[in-house]
């Protein structure tokens, strides 16, 4: 622990913070070609409402990222926020082999965090992901900044992939 007690901003990746258009045609193949796709996620665009909301957040807030990829992402996942010069934050990714729905496992990390700080918000794209958080008390803001896709929501929740 950073020693950090002001509150958290628990910020989203995929269609939050980085755009994922480029790379979405490697999962609308079969199968899925799940390497190709998580391989390009360093040459993400960065959506401008998204990463300035972060920084706005930072003013106030230790920012935190919960993200659906896998840890095996995590050097280009930091790479990449470093690029966009994103404020530094821990990093929540996907255990290795855990396939269950986004909606379960955000939901069971914000609890976590939230169980020793206040958490003041949630951003992410993610309408499943965004009830959940907010039936469970979170404050939400809903990322609808980029185009939604169908594709990833169906890999968010019933492959829990990302």
């Amino acid at each position: 622990m950073t020693g950090d007690l002001r509150p958290l901003a628990v910020f989203d990746l995929d269609n939050t913070l980085a755009a994922t258009s480029h790379r979405q045609r490697f999962l609308e193949r079969r199968p899925k070609d799940w390497d190709a796709f998580f391989a390009a996620a360093p040459d993400d665009p960065p959506l401008d409402e998204g990463v300035a909301l972060c920084r706005e957040a930072a003013e106030e807030c230790e920012v935190v990222y919960l993200t659906g990829r896998p840890e095996h992402c995590r050097r280009d996942t930091l790479a990449w926020l470093a690029a966009q010069g994103l404020p530094e934050g821990p990093v929540h990714m996907r255990r290795h082999r855990d396939f269950r729905p986004a909606r379960v496992t955000k939901l069971e990390v914000l609890r976590r965090l939230g169980a020793g700080r206040e958490v003041r918000m949630l951003v992410d794209d993610d309408l499943l992901v965004c009830d959940a958080a907010r039936a469970a008390g979170f404050r939400v803001v809903r990322a609808h900044w980029a185009t939604p896709s169908e594709v990833l929501g169906e890999a968010q929740e019933r492959e829990g992939r990302t």
